[in-house]
């Protein structure tokens, strides 16, 4: 199913003679005024959003309407993957400039970037999240005896619809995750029916994960399965994935390396939410 529909038009612009449309549901998600039809090897395009209707007397004329797979955002930069077989990936990074002088006031600028390109600048690259914001807040499950510890967070007792540990924005859970030790797991595989209806809660959070506290060749070990079988546990997590295919599953080593993980996957989704707030409200970098 197609994501969106992406649309190149030529105008009477010499500096830009080309608009690109990228349509999302029923109405223009993004539209640029850009310098070419398609990034040239080694070139990012400069581009201009548009920001008033055009003029009724501009002609434009449609050179191409492909369908969109994949809209991809993080922050500054969208991905976006067309369906067609050739030219078909690019990004597009929005950054915000302040004005020498005039503290507060910024612009923006769009440039439009192609797979080849990047791979041959090969720009530093900056991970989104760039450690724990002190504004995080972290709500736990009140049944958690002896929960995790996030660092650098806000941490609260409190309710938890899905999974032990939220990812808060005020009332809004951002995320969740579900905490398993190997017992955890083992005990719930006798009661599968159970299990699965608490991971498909789980999985109708857009952001989520069920986190083990141990590794998956653990449950291959006939000294760590007590009365079940390997076979049997290999085939129970496989049905997991099997009626859960957008569920998250991560295996941990230990208690460490879980409380780890997902620290820095609620840190790095906590940084993300910043930087598109930050971008749909115009605030300068």
């Amino acid at each position: 199913m197609a994501k969106g529909t992406w649309i190149l038009e030529r105008t009477q612009n010499d500096r830009f003679p080309y608009r690109l449309q990228i349509i999302r549901g029923d109405r223009p998600w993004l539209v640029l005024r850009v310098q070419d039809r398609w990034p040239s090897a080694g070139r990012n395009i400069f581009c201009l959003r548009e920001g008033d209707p055009t003029e009724p007397d501009e002609t434009l004329v449609e050179l191409e309407r492909v369908g969109i797979v994949a809209f991809n955002e993080r922050g500054r930069r969208v991905s976006v993957i067309l369906d067609r077989k050739r030219f078909k990936r690019c990004d597009f990074l929005f950054l915000k400039k302040s004005y020498k002088g005039r503290p507060g006031e910024g612009y923006e600028q769009v440039f439009w970037l192609t797979q080849r390109s990047m791979m041959q600048h090969r720009p530093a690259f900056k991970l989104v999240s760039r450690g724990v914001s002190s504004e995080m807040v972290v709500r736990i499950h009140g049944n958690e005896k002896y929960p995790w510890r996030f660092s650098g967070a806000v941490t609260e007792r409190g309710a938890v619809t899905a999974g032990d540990y939220a990812l808060m924005d005020g009332d809004t859970m951002l995320a969740v995750v579900e905490r398993k030790t190997l017992e955890n797991l083992l005990a719930d595989f006798g009661t599968m029916p159970v299990l699965h209806q608490r991971l498909a809660e789980l999985a109708a959070h857009s952001n989520h994960a069920l986190v083990i506290e141990a590794s998956y060749a653990d449950f291959l070990n006939p000294k760590k399965v007590h009365h079940y079988t390997p076979g049997f546990c290999a085939k129970a997590i496989a049905e997991l994935y099997a009626l859960h295919p957008a569920l998250r599953i991560v295996f941990c080593a230990n208690r460490k390396a879980a409380n780890e993980w997902t620290r820095h996957f609620f840190g790095a989704l906590w940084e993300l939410r910043q930087e598109n707030d930050s971008r749909n409200l115009g605030t300068p970098y």
